[in-house]
């Protein structure tokens, strides 16, 4: 049965009365008829149901409308469904973006496209042509009436009529409201009290001052035009998170097994989709080929004929840019030459003995668009010689769009000769001597000129060998991929003669008819009609070339009066051009034309242009059963053509179906109410001698029922033979053998699918409704590209977009096809115009088209590339996005609402027992997670400073023993000893420190002062001094010279909270203090008093302090952490000894050893190294002042080199400044001698997760300057413990093992292979210092967990810090971190809480006791960990994802804010890239973390604060984004 209705397929729909009742039918459903309107209003309202001429008049002038693309209901339709959403009104938060990014450039810089179309092949119009601006107004205002017609809301803020409704307004009104809302402000992260801000950490290393973000005096934020908005960021999140809110099309069903298998959901079919009801197609067949007497054997037989019988008569006639007629090419000349030609290629080529041609041989034809004569004696001359052409475009530069990927198929295909003509051979690119360079990716070629004066006469006797048409090839055609590769399709001998006597036939060509031609002749229909049939019957080619249709769109109508041309060839667009420009011209006359071909009929958007060009040339003689669609592929040649009828009475078929219907492959007649409608054309039948069938799309090529849309396939002599050189291709094109139902083949001859979708309608109408290479299969349903360049199209046709330069394509994330629409914008465009025209896009297409789109980015004006004729390069166009190299200038991605197949978030399972914990652990014989390094206890060694309790005590030892033992020694940043200390030296120093606090300060014991000194001895001595005179030292990092105000703040703060009663710090930074700058940031009076050690008392204290009790406090260890928490340890006698004394086992310390130290010495193991390990061991430390580093980079290594040490610590910062700053000066640096074979240890100081990326490329780099890569490795550190883990000299090497990421975020360890999808690699953080015992516990119930399971890592140990100094604050929370329990198993032993999650690993390795080692891994700290999606993931892990997708992101941090991902990322490059990286970060965080990123922010190098240990500060950064204080360059706000 056949479902379409004949009705149809009947005129009804383009005469007036019925196009007006189905347009007030399709839009009465969306237009509001509120009661009491004025009738002025109400005519405002109702579409202009306008008399017919002026509803003519308007199709007619829209000259900024693209035709191609435009049906008008299609444009209605879109407008309607626009005003519907306009209801809803969406509040969509607009992109902000910086300034410089916004004004580009000025208008005069801005060329219009030169040409443009949406289609690969050709160029549409530019921006109107000279003769189409002339009645220009009058139009314009036709335009925005028929765009405001629904209502005065969905218009666009740029148009007059909205007024006040404009997106600024919507903007306003969106935030007044969302600050209305009270939505939660964010956590505060500091424990300290809101009147002092927590300043930004940053590492002091600059003595050239980097531009530091200004946080808390940022401009205000401005919008895209520049207008200051005075908003937080946080409003335009709540409003983003308020858009998500609103209902989107339903999730797909989703399931999930196991917790870390995460399925990604599979397409569930729609229970209600439209299912194919009809029954098995029968294949169609063409009426009989005719055999005509008079049909020549070949078509160089019927050259020779013609050329020998009327040699007079004019075969093509070549015009100028001005349209007059140029070259006459007679049927004479073109034999003559041809055989001159045909001569020449195979004779004068290479030497006689060894010819470069020979028959069979390929060769290129590179000839430009004006000059078809050269074109066709070369292509006949090739015919005669028996080779086979390859015609292609000229090349204009070495770089163009696709030109490669042709140098490919020359390659390929072995051509090493080019024939071109004199014009284009000159102008060709030339290198400095005058030959053309090789292009890009082409082979070797001798360039050829076919001009006959430079060509020798043939001998008289030598004559081309005619035969008859056989199956050797003839030419090959050029076809360009949806990736963009080219392939060759070759048309045999016998193919090219079966199909111009088809086209002969189907046409009714006869003998001398005028036929004119604005196709390209090169390809395709231009090629078969203009230069092939034509000759086959004698006929006169009137070639207009694109230039002169640039200059005079009207030129062939022109022509086809001129010559009463009874023929002319045409795309939509040429007719769309027409229509525009027609308007000055009275004297034309089209009763000529018996056939008016439509080369790309197919496209379903030509059906519009048809009938414009109808509705205004009716009148001009034009007859309706003229205008003959047809359909054509490479591979296919002519699939189908409409004949020209005398009788007009048989109307062309008419469809208007459904596109949710078409979305799944079936035929649905529309119920006329839907907006979402394509209407298609007929064209034509099948063609002569051919059998057709339609096939499903994908797998099997198997029958289609009569209602379903399928891939037309065509059995005839005249197709294509072959993909040349590509025979896997080849069979599953040109050899296929469809099947019916039951599974055999209809037919015993092969079948070639010609790459269209469509079906057979009654009476064998042949319908197309898109193109193979335009499907994308969204979720299961398929759209065409087509379509939706015409949804984009319609929503503000001209406004905006220049016509026809927009790219639809899909790429592949997350395991679906994703819809991507690019199009150029007009340079004179705002953005609030662009952006409100990017949302409503997207609604509209979301509307009509029931399918998200996932990034509409916009591209100034002539940037993307393009095809030979002017079209976009669509693959071209992709490979860019996708590389990030497209540019825009707005880009909106929608992932919210098109990414539906994400995993479920994970359900956490209720707690199982503690009990049946221990059971489950024993029964699968796992052992408990626990570890312990060396007992203290039981080690004997003869190590003396143990006899004392205190370290004062140990330093008053060695002065008298070894007085003059130098404990440190400073150097410069030259490398030179800036200073050193002997036992004694630092001895005399404390103890006049002492006096002078006792006398100047009057400080009593148990007092705390704040050491205010740059990295060196004086801080060494002034913690000393403090020991002496029985006060608690807490050294403080001094504030910048060049960042008081971020710096200084951070000091005040810290001698506040610390409670000191005195601030001891060198003459100048006292001065700092006081000074004018100081004063700006914080209150320098309320300083306590400073004292400055320059100068020191000559007399030494009465007596020295000595404590009674060694519970009691030694120094307070102050730090801010990574999550902003400024945090003070205290830090007691016995914890600071027993430290020194595990930290002297590990690294077997003793007083002949040299440590060269480059650390910052203010707080945690980098104090402890700098200050207190030399005078407990005795070793000298060489001190290395990391910011000496930033002005000679290879100080450190040098010192390390030139000492012999043979253990180092250093930070992360110091690790990267030497990769990156000395990456490429190794050579040199070994020619002055730096040799680091004698480092045992390299000892990277953090308290994170070890950066393996960073540690390796060092260890390669200095590979060849003898590093040991078993050298080089981590310690771990917090704030309950200030070293857990330190890479000792003994012990195996430090081991690194795989996990799976995916079971990470559910709190799993899973081992995997190196290499394996989602593996992430994670190295053991040192060996377990002696007298530390580790244990597993879980986070939450605070059980032990096994061995290889991920929890929280508790610890044990002598030097565990004995508890928070706060001020004030939760108490109990603080003391749960040093005093815990564990709910079961071992309950009598006190723990302190770290704070991170790791796991043990019981390893094969034996350790120095000769016990099997434990490896403790850490995987990051439990407060930065972002909980999302139910599950648990590490910043660290994002922020390498995306540090990967592009080399201009040189810094990632991410941070949560309500339940949105935000990403910061800085660029290195220009600014005109930072769009760029949306997309790409959106892609990568999607693909590798199932998680869709909220906002883009893209920022300047040097905004994400880090710390001294080259830490991310990312909760600052959070707060300094939702302070609007980043100065970002662009930040999107993903949908």
């Amino acid at each position: 049965i056949i479902i379409i209705k004949m009705a149809c397929f009947t005129l009804c729909d383009i005469t007036q009365k019925g196009y007006e009742k189905k347009r007030s039918k399709l839009l009465g459903a969306y237009l509001p008829h509120p009661p009491g309107l004025e009738a002025s209003m109400a005519h405002e309202r109702r579409p202009p149901m306008a008399p017919s001429a002026s509803r003519y008049h308007r199709r007619r002038s829209s000259g900024t409308r693209d035709e191609r693309y435009r049906s008008d209901v299609h444009t209605e339709a879109v407008q309607a469904a626009l005003a519907k959403h306009k209801e809803r009104k969406m509040a969509v938060p607009m992109p902000s973006k910086r300034r410089s990014l916004v004004v580009q450039t000025s208008m005069d810089a801005y060329t219009p496209p030169d040409t443009s179309s949406g289609s690969e092949e050709e160029g549409g119009q530019g921006e109107g042509t000279p003769t189409s601006s002339q009645g220009s107004v009058s139009m314009e205002h036709w335009i925005s009436r028929a765009i405001h017609q629904g209502s005065t809301t969905s218009s666009s803020s740029s148009s007059t009529q909205s007024g006040g409704s404009g997106a600024a307004g919507r903007l306003a009104d969106v935030l007044a409201q969302t600050h209305v809302e009270n939505h939660s402000a964010p956590p505060d992260v500091t424990t300290y009290t809101s009147e002092h801000p927590v300043q930004v950490e940053r590492p002091q290393v600059s003595t050239v001052p980097r531009t530091t973000p200004k946080y808390g005096n940022a401009k205000l934020m401005e919008t895209g035009d520049g207008v200051p908005v005075s908003s937080r960021v946080s409003a335009k999140i709540q409003q983003l998170v308020n858009t998500l809110k609103q209902p989107r099309r339903p999730p797909l069903r989703e399931f999930f097994v196991d917790d870390f298998e995460e399925l990604l959901e599979v397409q569930q079919p729609d229970p209600n989709q439209p299912r194919p009801e009809g029954a098995q197609m029968v294949a169609i067949r063409g009426e009989p080929l005719g055999v005509v007497t008079n049909w020549p054997p070949s078509l160089e037989a019927a050259l020779q004929r013609w050329g020998t019988i009327s040699p007079k008569a004019p075969c093509l006639t070549t015009m100028d840019t001005n349209g007059k007629p140029l070259y006459v090419l007679t049927y004479g000349k073109l034999w003559s030459r041809s055989i001159k030609v045909a001569y020449n290629i195979l004779h004068k080529l290479g030497t006689k003995q060894e010819p470069m041609v020979r028959p069979g041989d390929r060769v290129a034809l590179v000839f430009p668009n004006n000059d078809p004569a050269a074109f066709m004696v070369a292509f006949y001359g090739c015919l005669l010689a028996e080779v086979v052409p390859v015609p292609i475009e000229v090349p204009l530069t070495r770089k163009d769009a696709g030109s490669q990927q042709i140098g490919f198929l020359l390659g390929s295909c072995g051509v090493t000769v080019a024939l071109t003509s004199d014009a284009c051979h000159k102008g060709l690119p030339k290198g400095p001597t005058g030959e053309i360079p090789q292009f890009k990716g082409w082979p070797k070629l001798l360039w050829f000129v076919t001009e006959s004066k430079h060509l020798s006469k043939p001998p008289r006797d030598w004559f081309p060998h005619i035969k008859d048409a056989n199956n050797d090839t003839a030419y090959i055609e050029y076809k360009t991929c949806k990736d963009g590769s080219v392939l060759g399709v070759t048309v045999t001998r016998i193919a090219l003669l079966t199909h111009c006597q088809a086209l002969t036939q189907s046409c009714g060509y006869t003998e001398a008819e005028i036929i004119v031609n604005v196709l390209d002749f090169k390809k395709d229909v231009g090629l078969w009609h203009g230069i092939l049939t034509s000759v086959m019957n004698m006929m006169h080619v009137i070639s207009i070339p694109y230039s002169l249709m640039k200059v005079n769109p009207l030129s062939w109508i022109q022509k086809v009066c001129q010559y009463k041309a009874k023929v002319a060839c045409v795309k939509s667009r040429d007719m769309h051009w027409a229509l525009v420009a027609h308007r000055d011209q009275r004297d034309i006359n089209l009763s000529s034309l018996r056939m008016l071909v439509v080369a790309d009929g197919s496209n379903p958007w030509s059906i519009s242009s048809c009938d414009a060009f109808l509705n205004v040339f009716q009148s001009k003689g034009l007859r309706p059963e003229v205008i003959c669609p047809c359909a054509s592929s490479a591979e296919a040649l002519t699939v189908a053509i409409r004949r020209p009828t005398d009788d007009s009475n048989q109307p062309p078929g008419r469809g208007v179906l459904s596109m949710q219907g078409l979305s799944y492959g079936v035929i649905r007649v529309d119920s006329e109410e839907r907006l979402s409608v394509l209407t298609v054309q007929d064209v034509g039948t099948v063609m002569p001698g051919a059998l057709m069938c339609v096939v499903k799309p994908e797998g099997v090529p198997q029958l289609c029922r009569t209602d379903e849309i399928g891939e037309l396939c065509v059995c005839s002599i005249a197709t294509g033979m072959s993909y040349y050189g590509l025979s896997g291709m080849t069979k599953n094109t040109f050899e296929v053998f469809p099947t019916s139902s039951s599974g055999a083949p209809i037919s015993e001859y092969p079948f070639t699918r010609t790459g269209l979708l469509g079906f057979i309608g009654p009476g064998g109408l042949v319908f197309v409704s898109g193109k193979m290479d335009g499907l994308m299969v969204v979720s299961g349903r398929r759209h065409n590209a087509d379509d939706i360049v015409a949804t984009a199209l319609a929503v503000e046709p001209m406004k905006f977009v220049y016509r026809g330069r927009i790219a639809v394509f899909s790429v592949t994330v997350l395991h679906d096809e994703r819809i991507v629409v690019v199009a150029e914008q007009r340079p004179d465009s705002t953005e609030e115009d662009s952006f409100q025209w990017m949302s409503r896009v997207l609604q509209a297409i979301d509307s009509i088209h029931n399918v998200g789109v996932f990034c509409l980015a916009l591209v100034p004006a002539n940037t993307l590339p393009k095809t030979p004729l002017g079209g976009i390069h669509l693959s071209e166009t992709k490979q860019l996005f996708l590389e990030g190299s497209l540019h825009p200038c707005n880009v909106l991605m929608c992932p919210h609402t098109c990414v539906t197949n994400l995993p479920k978030p994970r359900q956490k399972q209720p707690e199982i027992g503690p009990a049946s914990v221990m059971v489950g652990n024993l029964v699968s014989g796992k052992r408990i997670a626990q570890a312990s390094g060396r007992d203290l206890g039981q080690i004997e060694d003869n190590d003396q400073a143990r006899k004392f309790l205190f370290l004062s005590e140990v330093l008053q030892w060695r002065a008298q023993t070894t007085p003059d033992h130098v404990l440190f020694t400073l150097l410069s940043s030259k490398g030179a000893v800036l200073s050193s200390l002997t036992c004694l030296q630092l001895h005399k120093r404390a103890e006049k420190i002492a006096a002078m606090l006792m006398e100047r300060g009057h400080l009593q014991d148990g007092d705390h002062v704040a050491l205010v000194y740059p990295p060196g001895i004086d801080l060494i001595a002034a913690f000393y001094g403090c020991l002496y005179a029985g006060c608690v030292p807490i050294t403080v990092r001094p504030p910048h010279p060049q960042n008081i105000a971020t710096t200084l703040p951070t000091v005040k703060m810290i001698v506040e909270v610390s409670r000191s009663a005195c601030v001891m710090t060198s003459q100048v930074i006292s001065k700092l203090l006081k000074s004018k700058e100081a004063s700006a940031a914080v209150d320098v009076r309320a300083w306590p008093p400073v004292l400055d050690t320059d100068d020191l008392p000559k007399k030494k204290p009465p007596q020295l302090y000595k404590p009674s009790n060694p519970d009691t406090l030694a120094y307070l260890d102050f730090s801010v952490s990574t999550t902003g928490m400024l945090a003070g340890v205290k830090m007691s006698h016995t914890a600071t000894s027993a430290f020194c004394r595990s930290i002297k086992l590990q690294c077997e310390l003793y007083p002949s050893r040299e440590v060269a130290i480059c650390l910052d010495p203010y707080c945690g193991l980098g104090f402890v190294l700098w200050c207190l390990c030399s005078v407990y061991s005795g070793h000298q430390s060489i001190l290395i002042p990391p910011s000496e580093l930033e002005v000679n980079p290879a100080l450190w290594l040098l010192a390390v080199s030139q000492f012999r040490v043979r253990d180092t610590f250093c930070s992360y910062s110091v690790m990267e400044l030497c990769t990156k700053g000395l990456g490429l000066q190794t050579e040199s640096l070994k020619s002055r001698g730096l040799d680091l074979s004698r480092v045992r240890t390299c000892v990277v100081v953090a308290e994170e997760r070890p950066r393996i990326a960073l540690t390796q490329s060092f260890s390669k780099l200095f590979k060849d300057l003898g590093l040991h890569p078993r050298a080089v490795s981590t310690s771990f550190g917090c704030r309950v413990n200030l070293a857990i883990c330190l890479q000792g000299t003994s012990g195996p090497d430090p081991t690194t093992v795989y996990v799976d990421m995916r079971a990470l975020r559910h709190d799993r360890v899973r081992l995997v292979e190196r290499g394996s999808p989602h593996s992430l690699p994670l190295m053991e953080s040192g060996k377990i210092l002696p007298g530390v015992r580790i244990i597993i516990a879980n986070p939450e119930t605070k059980g032990p967990l096994g061995d290889s399971h991920l929890g929280e890592i508790w610890v044990h140990c002598a030097h565990n810090g004995s508890g928070y100094f706060t001020v004030y604050g939760d108490e109990a929370l603080q003391s749960d971190h040093f005093n815990s329990r564990l709910s079961f198993g071992d309950t009598q032993t006190v723990w302190a809480r770290t704070g991170y999650l790791g796991f043990l690993r019981r390893t094969e390795l034996t350790d120095a006791s000769g016990e099997r080692h434990d490896a403790l891994y850490v995987v990051g700290a439990l407060d930065e960990a972002m909980e999302l999606r139910g599950m648990r993931y590490h910043p660290i892990d994002i922020e390498t994802s995306v540090i990967r997708t592009h080399k201009s992101i040189m810094e990632c941090a991410v941070f949560p804010w309500t339940n949105l991902l935000v990403v910061v990322v800085e660029l290195e490059g220009s600014e005109q890239e930072a769009l760029d990286l949306v997309p790409l970060v959106t892609n990568a965080v999607l693909e590798e973390h199932y998680l869709i990123v909220g906002v883009v922010v893209v920022v300047d190098i040097g905004v994400i604060p880090i710390n001294s240990r080259g830490e991310k500060q990312r909760m600052h950064l959070r707060d300094g984004f939702l302070a609007d204080q980043l100065d970002p360059i662009y930040v999107a706000y993903n949908m």
